[in-house]
């Protein structure tokens, strides 16, 4: 321990001497004559370069500038590759610094850092630094606010992406994960906004130019960048509806309020006969991410940039939900109306695109370039991210290398009576071959029992059997004769298996349970354990089969007469006053402790339900659920919701719809 102290005060006097006069031979040449020991002398040397940082720091402070930095730094790298220090000590150095100076000045370092790139990937360095130089950039980006230092965040983004390799997968986001921390909050609609700074000043002249802005429009804009950020929402069913309702009011306020190309002024020069164009050219501004107050919604989308970004990550949105990721889930998957809705707005998306000045029609088509190699790019991503190599040189023709001999293959009759003699078959593919020879003879092998998969009746049939008996006592919902699937199955089998189910009858058949329960019968009575308790119940169940079956056919021949009278029930229940937004605001203060009751009555399910509690209180809950139901059913009208709580007995919410 003795010996490193002083191993470690002696380097570190010898590095202050080599900083100032920049020669590493001779700091070479005191070392090793004063530690023969490599491992001893390289720890010594790595603890005397963290120590005489903190001095090199000191003066860097007190003269205000990073080249002394730079120096020591550069003189790290060089002992490096002499081999006197540890391979991963200029990284190390650098990390230190960053956390020891401030933020303007670690923007001026990091100049350094990007121009020596060259030397990061180095083969002596690239595998001992790379996973220290990506700690020390994320520690920098920590450190940093993404709206104030956006430049600066943008340079340590380009310098790993330049650094890594391109299928380096800790940069490829394999299993396509979303930044879910980026939340767009917006106020709500009786917030008092009393920033003074924030005004809008608007010519008498120009009141008609400018689209009005309500706030349901401005909570729809921005509801939609919950969506953008995770696009997985929108395949469940209620957030689907909501996301399409949005997106279909935002598009149409943008189809209704064109933009018109800004022209440069321009003046007539008297003396030389020309047109002259006065206008400055406009400085381009970027914003990190955008204000969201609804003050300064109306401006916004008067910019033709911020038009294009919200456009373009509708795009975005809508190529995810129609490419094939290899980490999606199974059950996200667009149904066929939804992929019609999102092909048709697309287009419409491309349209507005091709109408924003300026230079619409190219940046459309720019658009279009980045978003197919953005499907090149996920591909790539689904066959395992190979990596990218360059194709093979080939040889030239003076080459002085022998040139390989090729095996001559065997003539295919040769290859095939060979087969034959053997009493095999050679199909062409080794794993044909063995897939076609494993029974001699493939037709009896199609007739093997093995290959029968299809289930006796006795088997499929045993549980519904057993669920007549009226000592089991199993209630009518619950019988397997109810189950849609196990009806669709049955008829199958029996028309396979069963010799009751091709019967000569002018009769239609009775509704699909009563069915399967006479045949179910009929198959009961072939097994003599089940023949008794069958039998017993069947004459006291014969009549009330008849009467049902003699009902069902009464209801079918009354059907086309009674048609003519439900059309006039439903013209009069078709709705004729449409719900407010007044209204829905009112019944949702009544309703708001009932308003689960009415959402099951109005036909949504349960994870419908679930989707409106989320919401903060009882009244937006109802609300919102209120809301969505007047914008999407056909039949959303007065006269049915007051039919409806008046059939629940709220009265006070009928009440206040028939004042």
């Amino acid at each position: 321990m003795g010996n490193f102290e002083l191993l470690r005060k002696k380097f570190s006097t010898y590095l202050e001497q080599c900083i100032t006069c920049s020669d590493i031979s001779e700091f070479q040449k005191k070392c090793i004559n004063d530690c023969p020991n490599s491992t001893d002398r390289k720890t010594a040397i790595d603890q005397a370069l963290r120590d005489t940082l903190l001095v090199v720091i000191d003066k860097s402070y007190k003269t205000g500038k990073v080249n002394l930095l730079e120096s020591y730094v550069t003189i790290t790298i060089e002992l490096c590759r002499i081999e006197l220090a540890t391979l991963t000590m200029p990284v190390m150095m650098l990390s230190d610094i960053f956390d020891t100076i401030t933020l303007d000045k670690c923007e001026k370092l990091f100049t350094y850092v990007e121009d020596n790139m060259s030397i990061w990937k180095e083969e002596l360095f690239f595998t001992a630094c790379k996973n220290n130089l990506l700690r020390m950039c994320n520690d920098l980006l920590r450190k940093l606010s993404r709206s104030q230092q956006t430049v600066f965040c943008g340079r340590i983004l380009l310098f790993l992406a330049k650094f890594f390799p391109f299928s380096e997968k800790s940069g490829l986001n394999i299993v396509s994960e979303f930044n879910l921390d980026n939340c767009t909050e917006f106020g709500n609609e009786n917030n008092d906004d009393t920033d003074n700074n924030i005004t809008q000043k608007i010519d008498d002249n120009d009141v008609n130019n400018k689209m009005q802005i309500d706030y349901n429009l401005y909570r729809k804009f921005w509801a939609l960048q919950d969506f953008f950020r995770n696009p997985n929402q929108c395949y469940t069913k209620m957030q689907w509806k909501v996301f399409s309702m949005h997106a279909s009011s935002v598009l149409s306020a943008f189809s209704s309020f064109k933009l018109e190309d800004q022209r440069p002024c321009t003046t007539i020069d008297n003396k030389n006969n020309s047109v002259m164009d006065t206008s400055e050219p406009k400085e381009a501004h970027y914003f990190a991410k955008y204000l969201t107050n609804q003050k300064l919604l109306e401006l916004q989308l008067s910019d033709s940039n911020f038009r294009r970004y919200v456009l373009l990550q509708f795009l975005i949105l809508f190529q995810y939900l129609n490419s094939t990721v290899k980490f999606k889930a199974e059950t996200h998957e667009l149904k066929n109306e939804q992929a019609e809705w999102v092909t048709a707005t697309t287009e419409q998306v491309y349209t507005l695109i091709n109408e924003t000045p300026p230079d619409g029609q190219l940046f459309c088509e720019t658009v279009k370039n980045i978003l197919k190699r953005e499907e090149h790019w996920n591909a790539w991503k689904n066959d395992g991210c190979p990596p990218f190599k360059r194709p093979a040189k080939e040889p030239s023709s003076d080459s002085d290398e022998p040139k390989k001999v090729k095996k001559i293959k065997r003539r295919i009759g040769d290859v095939i009576r060979d087969a034959q003699g053997a009493g095999k078959f050679n199909m062409g593919n080794p794993e044909l071959t063995k897939l076609w020879n494993l029974c001699p003879n493939n037709l009896e092998a199609c007739k093997s029992k093995d290959r029968d998969f299809l289930p006796s009746l006795e088997t499929y049939f045993e549980e519904a059997i057993e669920q007549l008996d009226p000592a089991a006592m199993v209630e009518e919902e619950y019988k397997k004769v109810n189950d849609g699937s196990f009806g669709w199955r049955a008829l199958r089998l029996l028309a396979r298996r069963s010799p009751h189910f091709f019967v000569h009858g002018n009769n239609p058949i009775n509704k699909l349970p009563e069915y399967l329960e006479s045949m179910i019968k009929k198959i009961a009575k072939d097994r003599p354990q089940l023949q008794c308790d069958v039998v017993k119940n069947e004459s006291s169940e014969e009549t009330q089969a008849e009467t049902n079956e003699q009902d069902f056919n009464e209801d079918v021949l009354k059907q086309d007469a009674e048609q003519v009278d439900v059309d006039t029930i439903d013209s009069k229940i078709r709705k004729i006053n449409p719900v407010s937004t007044d209204i829905i605001d009112k019944l949702s203060e009544v309703l708001k402790d009932d308003w689960q009751k009415l959402a099951s009555k109005l036909g949504y399910a349960r994870d419908e339900i679930k989707f409106f509690e989320s919401k903060p209180t009882q009244y937006d809950q109802c609300q919102s659920m209120l809301k969505i139901w007047s914008e999407a059913d056909d039949d959303a009208s007065i006269e049915n919701l007051l039919y409806i709580l008046e059939g629940l007995d709220l009265t006070e919410a009928a009440a206040l719809l028939q004042s």
